[in-house]
């Protein structure tokens, strides 16, 4: 079955969606897909469609959506804030539900994306499962470094610090500032800034985490920031697993790349060979 694209309507607006219908006589799992932060959601795109498409194949319903301003959503980068990103996962969580039924729901985050849906779970009305791809444990270093590109291009006049002080009044002033071709606001800055990767609290249930980290090198291992990282997801009672693939950070290469092995494991993680459907 082929995926469907439509426009998802919300208030003030419409998001871009892709959904990817399970296939077989059961659903298996909803997945609901967050993208990344700005650039990083263009250059992960295809492999996100072919994880997509594995998924599917595999008994689960996918859907994908750009946030608002983002993509092919209404609305404009500048406009967009960090509240109404959580928004817009909560009303793709609703229509995911209604189409595909009350099979489990997992969260898909890449990088940013973790932090929007670890967040958007605390106002979802059921257990949610998790699957994280190389994920930001805060928002702080990730706004920190995109600010960065902007003071990039000061650097040869030796004013970098300079710039970035002043991006950061900007801000703090309640004006927007522009970044490689995008318009933050503070709306969106200020939540990206301040949040963490933690897990949900109570009324929520604890369920899976499946943590991927990609790396190209054969001796690699998990950063202590990472298993610093974990730890509160463990002590909070999820079943969180940990896997290092080999793979290119895909999500920042200068050209599009792939990582199979983040495909296949993933699938694996979620779908093992020889499960029963819940």
């Amino acid at each position: 079955m082929h995926p469907q694209a439509f426009f998802l309507p919300v208030e003030g607006g419409q998001r871009f969606c892709i959904f990817y219908p399970a296939q077989g006589p059961k659903t298996r799992g909803r997945v609901l897909y967050a993208h990344p932060f700005a650039e990083e959601m263009n250059k992960s795109r295809r492999m996100v469609a072919l994880q997509a498409r594995h998924l599917s194949e595999a008994g689960f319903s996918v859907l994908q959506l750009d946030l608002q301003g983002c993509g092919d959503s209404s609305g404009d980068f500048g406009d967009a804030t960090w509240q109404g990103w959580r928004d817009d996962l909560l009303h793709a969580s609703d229509w995911l539900r209604a189409q595909a039924g009350d099979a489990a729901l997992w969260l898909w985050g890449l990088r940013a994306g973790c932090l929007l849906a670890a967040q958007a779970a605390q106002q979802i009305a059921e257990p949610c499962q998790f699957l994280f791809w190389a994920p930001a444990v805060a928002g702080k270093p990730l706004l920190q470094q995109f600010l960065r590109l902007k003071a990039a291009g000061e650097m040869m006049g030796g004013n970098a610090k300079g710039v970035m002080d002043g991006l950061r009044q900007q801000l703090a002033q309640g004006q927007p500032v522009e970044v490689a071709g995008y318009t933050l606001a503070p709306g969106l800055t200020d939540g990206l800034e301040k949040a963490v990767l933690a897990p949900p609290s109570a009324p929520q249930a604890p369920g899976r985490v499946e943590w991927f980290e990609l790396s190209t090198r054969a001796d690699a291992a998990f950063s202590p920031a990472v298993t610093r990282a974990q730890e509160p997801w463990q002590q909070a009672g999820f079943a969180l697993r940990s896997h290092l693939v080999e793979g290119p950070s895909f999500w920042q290469t200068t050209e599009i790349e792939d990582a199979p092995a983040l495909v296949a494991a993933t699938t694996a993680a979620l779908a093992p060979i020889g499960a029963t459907t819940p």
